[in-house]
């Protein structure tokens, strides 16, 4: 995966992909528990998610690990499953923080105006 991920909202294939992912809550799950460990085995992470069984863990760490989500470390007969810090987590990230500090900033524009206009009543 390249580094240089489109994190301006053009709504690339990465970023798609990564919104699929994340739009299963066991998925959401699964990222959950992962973002309070540092890296989890794959059985490790079957346990704690008890809502399916280890087939679909599985199934959905590998899309995860398509979508950019989360990486895969092999030791002997092990997988370990970690978030990826610079995969399309970041332009997830990146994205949502810039749609809502667009929105903010808007937002506090409107209630600026709005106390202008309320301070101009007032006193006139």
């Amino acid at each position: 995966m390249s580094s240089d991920h489109d994190a301006s909202g053009g709504g690339g294939k990465e970023a798609g992909l990564a919104f699929d992912a994340l739009a299963d809550p066991v998925r959401r799950e699964i990222l959950t528990v992962l973002a309070e460990q540092e890296e989890c085995s794959a059985g490790d992470l079957a346990e704690r998610i008890t809502s399916v069984g280890r087939t679909a863990v599985s199934t959905h760490l590998r899309v995860l690990r398509v979508a950019g989500l989360v990486t895969e470390r092999r030791s002997g007969r092990f997988r370990y499953y970690a978030i990826d810090p610079h995969g399309a987590a970041a332009d997830v990230i990146a994205l949502l923080r810039a749609l809502f500090q667009s929105t903010l900033d808007e937002v506090g524009a409107a209630v600026e105006d709005q106390g202008m206009t309320y301070r101009a009543d007032a006193t006139g």
